[in-house]
């Protein structure tokens, strides 16, 4: 498979940050996307995709996680055949998305950002179409309908005009049609956008249940944490063109360097900044207390919070309160990027001076 390998660099405002390395080994028997110095640049090099490597394996949810502008509906496009990249190369299911962009279809399902179903045929008429376009026999195809009506919980609102659909209900319309032809990759590009919470939920119950069912290969992109973070088996961070990280989420969080815990104490004063100093791996924020409490940082709160306590204790120092702060996502995404994941991006890669790209023919922001 692709060698994910980080290799600390400087950016050019001083930052420190990880890359991938374009690092290449024989990808393994089950990876069923391999990606390789991927590149795509608009005009006035505006660097959308910028040699990306990585490789998605059989049967996982693969995360791209990252803020709008940052990449992900251009390398999802380039994934699913429908933009031509500017180098490097890329095979879905053992095909190349370029030369052999037939085969790549036929084995993939997508459900883009926009929505795509003719409003003014029913749910079901919807299903049915696409079917056709897949060649599917009536006989099964109908049999598909009702399989995936159900799945998606419209079975009793099948039989109305899709205009009359709520978003939340169009948007469980595009999941069905996109797994009308049973693909083995199912690309999701911000499947959750602008909905609201009880519909986004329903969403991920509907990826996990597909995930759990059919082992099918879920390729996810979003700018929500929470979603990543609670569907994917891994999460690659994509940032400027550029992949930031690739890990789990609990490898990405223990990339922050540990749990912080926040004790109260009844005072803090420099005896007590000095007991919590002499304690090995644990690291006074701030460097002192704010009002009666410290905020520490140590690698495993489990292991330091009993020697903390202790010194208290044997300094007869009453605790008050105490709250231990496992690492987020949100926190190793501002460790990778430099900064919280963002939404005023307007497709321009959140690069200065870079006039935001033009939706592309698809209509879907580069």
């Amino acid at each position: 498979m692709f060698e994910a390998k980080f290799i600390p660099q400087t950016s050019t405002d001083g930052r420190t940050q990880s890359c991938i390395g374009a690092h290449w080994i024989m990808p393994s028997d089950n990876s069923v996307i391999k990606v390789q110095n991927l590149q795509k640049i608009f005009p006035g090099d505006v660097r959308a995709v910028d040699s990306v490597t990585f490789d998605v394996r059989e049967g996982e949810v693969f995360g791209f996680l990252g803020p709008n502008g940052a990449g992900k509906t251009t390398t999802i496009s380039i994934l699913n055949t429908l933009m031509l990249p500017t180098g490097g190369r890329a095979e879905v299911l053992g095909s190349d998305v370029v030369t052999q962009a037939s085969k790549v279809r036929k084995g993939i399902g997508l459900v883009p950002q926009d929505l795509t179903s003719d409003e003014e045929l029913t749910g079901r008429e919807n299903i049915e179409l696409q079917s056709q376009l897949y060649h599917i026999p009536y006989a099964e195809a109908s049999k598909r309908a009702d399989e995936l009506l159900g799945l998606v919980g419209l079975t009793d609102s099948q039989d109305r005009i899709v205009k009359t659909y709520s978003g939340g209900m169009k948007k469980r319309l595009e999941f069905a049609t996109g797994l009308v032809h049973k693909p083995k990759i199912l690309f999701l590009d911000e499947p959750t956008l602008g909905l609201d919470i009880q519909t986004r939920t329903s969403i991920w119950e509907h990826i996990r249940k597909l995930r759990s069912e059919s082992n099918m290969t879920i390729f996810l992109t979003t700018h929500y944490l929470e979603e990543a973070d609670g569907l994917c088996d891994r999460i690659a961070i994509i940032d400027h063109g550029k992949i930031v990280a690739l890990d789990t989420s609990d490898g990405l969080k223990k990339a922050v360097g540990g749990d912080v815990i926040e004790v109260e104490v009844a005072e803090c004063n420099m005896d007590v900044l000095e007991m919590l100093k002499s304690i090995k791996g644990v690291t006074l924020l701030e460097g002192k207390c704010s009002g009666n409490k410290a905020r520490i940082k140590v690698p495993e709160s489990n292991v330091a919070l009993p020697l903390i306590l202790e010194g208290f204790w044997n300094r007869k120092v009453a605790v008050l309160n105490v709250a231990v702060k496992k690492p987020s996502l949100d926190q190793a995404f501002m460790e990778y990027t430099g900064r919280e994941l963002r939404d005023e991006d307007k497709g321009n890669g959140g690069k200065p001076g870079v006039p935001a790209a033009k939706k592309g023919r698809f209509g879907r922001r580069r």
